[in-house]
């Protein structure tokens, strides 16, 4: 045996590794959600009851191995050496494709991937294969590749995401039309039985989706449970609802929340125990492959002769695998801040309160607000007015005083939870391709929508945010396809330099979208004390360093635009929009959420805080005009400007150049007393520009050249202008903030 297939073996080992961590920082958001948004418990226990949903799940995960082994593509068709190098693709994609999900917070499906990955890598192996024998790559490649199982994920995945978002919103309309947001009265009478149908469902979905495929239970039992299921399902439901009066009456438990818990673990055990494959079973299989390879060796064969069909043949895989797998989810379902990130998106998408939306505005989210309104306007008034105030008073949100954080209720996390639970069960008893993540995603935003957690101010950003998720599920196909595509003909092409190659960028990758996810991840709500003079003392030095930078990039863009450095005017419209977009997540996530909770007492402290952000922003856009104008005039190669405009423009900005740091300095110290003196600065500066300003228009120019400098130095002239003017602005909205 070549070492080459060890060091694959490695990597693909390793890899798996990865995959697991990455996989399952993306799956978490399926199980965790709605635990999470309901604070059922703390995230700690939360992640507790998932993790023994986990462990217990994969360590019967083995009848879904043979996807990666014979799927997607016909193994009786590929050679050893053929079937590494497309193992090592499948993974090397994979790994990539998830961790980049995850960077963005964006929850996919893991099934989806492996089985386009698998796809994408078998044809490109083919296709290698059959151009260099000189085969018609059109009329052979059926005989290599399972087609009928990609098209029936890919149907799986419309048939899913619209049955699923139905059924959430129709049937949260009705528990919230029974229950109401005040639920405790009537949830007295009726929680029993209502818990009863919950984890009926379940148990069913455990059963069926989590036990059924696996070895835990054998053949007989399975048939048992399968002909005598409407008998079970009845005995289930009348234990789980005795023993949910006994717990809510006599034990006084929350059942609601052991509902949403047990929900969780569920979900958890039936994710290891059917997508393991997603992240180990490559591997798995890859190591089945060199174990064969190994018999075939010692029986005398050569490699090159030996075809892979044996890996048709049914396994049974290594419960050590799958054990140390769980563990490996565990940890990563403990510690993975990406994994945090994804389950934020899911909850930040379906909570009932306002605040900072995770997603712009989209044209088509904007057009689907504007028509949905229409028609609910419509049928409001074809509705009586008595069935309406029905309606309206049981759908009335609590007010923000007995508001006690929830992203959304344990109502609508016990409908997330049963109702993904049943459609999952469902397909799986008829055997049909679905996906977990599809359907728990649109369940949720389903309930979401029946529940009116999307307001008006909000709908059009959770619109967006849902079609940007449904979206990168379709561009998981298309790219793990692809770029399975590209990394298989490159490992095919290259051979061992291939191998090197392809292994070095995936690092890469890795290592850049870590430092990415930590740079993003440093952006979280952060309300500022404006009780604490500490505070806007520390406000004021933000500020004082704010226009110490806008005054570097300022004095540069000048000299840039003299000496015409295109490559400097470059790099200081970057820094520009990098100032600006900090300014923007700070008003975001610090001085808006301030504002939210401002105390009474605080109220005038407040206003002149956001008037101290609007002065930044200001001075920050005039900047950027003066900079953006330098660029587009360099870059579009317009005659730079003349001798006495350069002269004069240095001139003034070494004015500029004295003034700044007065500013910086007050603000620095907080100590106001040249303020006088700074205001006569700004006031003869303003003379100064505008004076420049007269003097340019007075000489006049037919030259076009010419009249493209002009507006050009116009423009310069008066931005600045209007940036000293805004400077001083937020020096006096400062200074009163810190005596206000």
């Amino acid at each position: 045996m070549d070492t080459i297939y060890i060091v694959i073996l490695g990597i693909l080992l390793l890899l798996a590794g990865f995959d697991l961590v990455v996989g399952v920082s993306n799956d978490a958001a399926n199980f965790l959600n709605s635990a999470v948004g309901s604070r059922a418990a703390s995230r700690s226990v939360i992640i507790a009851v998932a993790a023994v949903g986990v462990v217990i799940g994969s360590s019967f995960s083995s009848g879904m191995m043979e996807i990666a082994r014979s799927g997607v593509f016909v193994p009786a068709q590929f050679n050893f050496h053929d079937i590494m190098l497309l193992f090592l693709a499948v993974m090397l994609t994979d790994v990539i494709l998830l961790d980049l999900f995850n960077t963005f917070g964006l929850p996919t499906s893991t099934t989806v991937s492996l089985v386009f990955e698998l796809l994408g890598a078998a044809v490109a192996v083919a296709v290698y294969n059959m151009c260099t024998m000189g085969d018609n790559v059109v009329q052979n490649l059926s005989d290599y590749i399972n087609s009928s199982k990609a098209l029936a994920i890919v149907t799986g995945i419309f048939a899913s995401v619209g049955v699923a978002f139905t059924c959430g919103i129709v049937i949260m309309w009705i528990s919230r039309l029974i229950f109401s947001f005040r639920y405790q009265k009537t949830y007295k009478y009726i929680g029993a039985i209502w818990c009863g149908l919950a984890l009926t469902a379940i148990t069913y979905f455990a059963i069926f989706k989590g036990l059924k495929g696996s070895t835990i239970l054998d053949k007989e039992t399975v048939k048992y449970l399968d002909t005598h299921l409407h008998y079970c399902l009845l005995a289930s439901f009348a234990g789980w609802t005795v023993l949910m009066f006994i717990l809510q009456h006599l034990g006084r438990v929350n059942i609601l929340k052991f509902i949403v818990l047990a929900g969780t673990m569920a979900l958890a055990l039936a994710f290891a125990g059917n997508d393991l494959v997603n992240f180990i079973g490559v591997f798995m299989a890859g190591q089945s492959s060199y174990e064969i390879a190994q018999a075939h060796v010692a029986a005398g064969g050569n490699l090159s002769d030996l075809y892979m069909g044996d890996l048709a043949k049914p396994v049974v895989a290594d419960w050590r695998y799958l054990i140390v797998a769980g563990l490996i989810m565990v940890g990563a379902l403990m510690f993975s801040k990406k994994a945090r990130t994804v389950t934020d998106t899911e909850v930040n998408l379906a909570r009932k309160n306002g605040g900072m939306e995770r997603f712009g505005s989209a044209p088509p989210a904007r057009m689907l607000v504007r028509y949905t309104l229409k028609f609910a306007q419509g049928l409001t008034r074809i509705t009586p007015a008595p069935i309406a105030r029905f309606i309206g008073k049981r759908f009335e949100p609590l007010p923000a005083s007995e508001d006690n954080g929830q992203a959304f209720d344990l109502i609508r996390a016990s409908v997330n939870l049963t109702i993904a639970a049943l459609l999952i069960s469902l397909a799986t008893s008829l055997k049909l391709p679905l996906s977990t993540t599809y359907v728990t995603f649109m369940v949720a935003m389903g309930s979401s929508l029946a529940d009116r957690a999307w307001g008006r101010d909000s709908a059009v950003y959770r619109i967006t945010g849902v079609m940007t998720v449904i979206a990168g599920w379709f561009f998981t196909a298309f790219a793990a396809c692809t770029a399975a595509f590209i990394c298989a003909m490159v490992l095919m092409a290259g051979g061992f330099g291939g191998i090197v190659l392809m292994v070095g960028i995936v690092a890469a990758l890795l290592i850049k979208s870590a430092i990415m996810h930590k740079n993003k991840h440093k952006k979280q709500v952060e309300e500022l004390n404006l009780g604490n003079d500490n505070t806007l003392r520390s406000i004021g030095i933000g500020s004082a360093e704010l226009l110490g930078r806008v005054l570097g990039i300022y004095k540069g863009s000048i000299d840039a635009l003299i000496t015409e450095n295109r490559k400097q005017l470059k790099k200081f419209r970057k820094e520009t929009k990098e100032i600006g977009k900090e300014l923007r997540d700070r008003k975001n996530f610090e001085i808006i959420p301030s504002l939210r909770h401002i105390s009474p007492d605080l109220v005038d402290r407040g206003q002149l805080l956001f008037r101290v952000t609007e002065s930044m922003q200001a001075t920050v856009e005039s900047l950027n005009i003066i900079v953006q104008a330098s660029f587009s005039h360099i870059d579009n190669n317009h005659a730079g400007l003349d001798h006495e405009q350069a002269q004069e423009l240095l001139a003034l900005t070494e004015h500029v150049a004295k003034f700044y740091p007065e500013l910086c300095g007050m603000l620095r110290a907080s100590n106001y007393a040249g303020l006088e003196k700074a205001l006569e600065e700004a006031t003869d500066l303003s003379e100064e520009f505008a004076d420049s300003i007269r003097h340019h228009l007075l000489r006049g120019t037919e030259d076009e050249s010419q009249a493209r400098n002009s507006i050009l130095y116009l423009n310069l002239l008066n931005e600045t202008r209007s940036m000293i003017r805004r400077s001083y602005s937020l020096m006096k909205d400062q200074k009163d903030l810190l005596e206000g």
